[in-house]
């Protein structure tokens, strides 16, 4: 009887998107009969400094996004094979950990920080190499750090990407369209119908934590037809926004719902016209696999850009940063009996990637090692 594979999954905390994916991965793969389990070495490496760096990356990516920007495009210049501070070490020592103790056939990382590190690891290991998959949740904007890693294969959100990485000198047969790994319940449930009534409209709105735009947000979405039905979910920031967003219920009595953190946001997803957030990787991702055109009213400048290109290219969704714009653009969604939001809906429905996690699952295990380096 053949052993049963066993991946490690290695992420970070610094965007949801490498943790999501991370997660729906693992959750495939075993379902699928693997062992997997999902390890973030940064923070069982140097805990307290990662849980500063992610504190300082969402507040200044929400807050202040240009000084992002120029945080974002020196990464761009940086050899991270060459970084080998104390700090890296930490890491490094905690990943070669995790890979002793859990002897892998094969590492699947959603970060690109980890394919540099298993480079010297397996350096140090006598050239004894395991195979190594790199996960790409950014679309089409591709940061050099995710190409110059060394890794048997990318696998990525989309043709576009993959074209893009192509372009840029990866070798064609080792960059691999999968879909980004979404939950895969996706695949089993079913959305709003491109033929659905839109009255009433139903709108599933994702907050950012600054303060003033979960009402202005709120209040412009309700504005533009009386036909609009609000879902709010307040996710983590549920204690901070709570106040604001029930003003709002109170204001709009009966058209308001309130959500504080769920599990269900595929269910909420597939059960919305339209979804408003912002451009991160797992919500740009998961509005695609539920056929569910987007609003994106908060751009983080980098990585993002990229993911709000793929919503335009496949004619998903578009920016509407200011409360104006997204209350002209639910107007223009309604106009002619949803004319344009049903256009959206069948782009959607042909683009059809619903199953990343399975592509994804289902190569990779095609792909272990009939023997695994003692």
């Amino acid at each position: 009887m053949a052993a049963i594979p066993r991946i490690l999954i290695v992420t970070a905390a610094f965007g949801e998107g490498h943790n999501s994916a991370a997660r729906n991965l693992a959750l495939t793969l075993n379902e699928l009969g693997a062992i997997s389990e999902v390890h973030d070495p940064c923070m069982s490496g140097t805990p307290r400094l990662t849980s500063w760096v992610n504190y300082g990356y969402r507040y200044v990516t929400t807050h202040l996004p240009r000084v992002w920007a120029t945080i974002y495009r020196s990464t761009d210049r940086c050899d991270l094979s060459r970084q080998n501070s104390p700090i890296m070490r930490r890491v490094e020592s905690a990943l070669a950990s995790l890979i002793q103790d859990f002897q892998p056939n094969l590492i699947v990382s959603t970060f690109p920080l980890y394919p540099y590190l298993l480079t010297r690891i397996f350096a140090k290991n006598g050239g004894k190499k395991l195979p190594v998959f790199l996960v790409v949740t950014d679309s089409i904007e591709i940061n050099s750090s995710w190409l110059r890693v060394q890794c048997d294969f990318w696998l990525v959100t989309d043709g576009y990407t993959q074209k893009s990485m192509v372009a840029l000198g990866l070798p064609a047969t080792k960059v691999i369209e999968t879909g980004f790994p979404v939950n895969p319940c996706f695949s089993k449930l079913t959305p709003v119908s491109s033929s659905a009534p839109c009255d009433p409209f139903k709108i599933l709105y994702f907050p950012t934590s600054k303060l003033p735009f979960v009402r202005r947000h709120s209040r412009a979405l309700l504005d533009a037809s009386p036909a609009v039905r609000l879902t709010i979910i307040l996710g983590k920031n549920v204690r901070l926004l709570y106040s604001r967003a029930r003003e709002i219920q109170k204001a709009y009595p009966g058209r308001v719902r309130l959500i504080g953190w769920t599990r269900r946001v595929p269910q909420y997803l597939n059960q919305h016209h339209l979804v408003v957030g912002k451009a991160g990787g797992a919500t740009v991702h998961e509005a695609i696999a539920a056929r569910c055109p987007m609003l994106i009213h908060h751009l983080v400048p980098g990585q993002e850009e990229g993911n709000l290109r793929l919503l335009e290219m496949i004619r998903g969704g578009h920016l509407a940063e200011s409360p104006r714009e997204l209350s002209q653009s639910v107007k223009d969604l309604l106009a002619e009996d949803a004319r344009v939001w049903r256009g959206m809906k069948n782009a959607l429905a042909h683009h059809d990637h619903i199953a990343g996690a399975y592509t994804a699952a289902n190569f990779i295990l095609s792909h272990i090692p009939a023997t695994s380096p003692s």
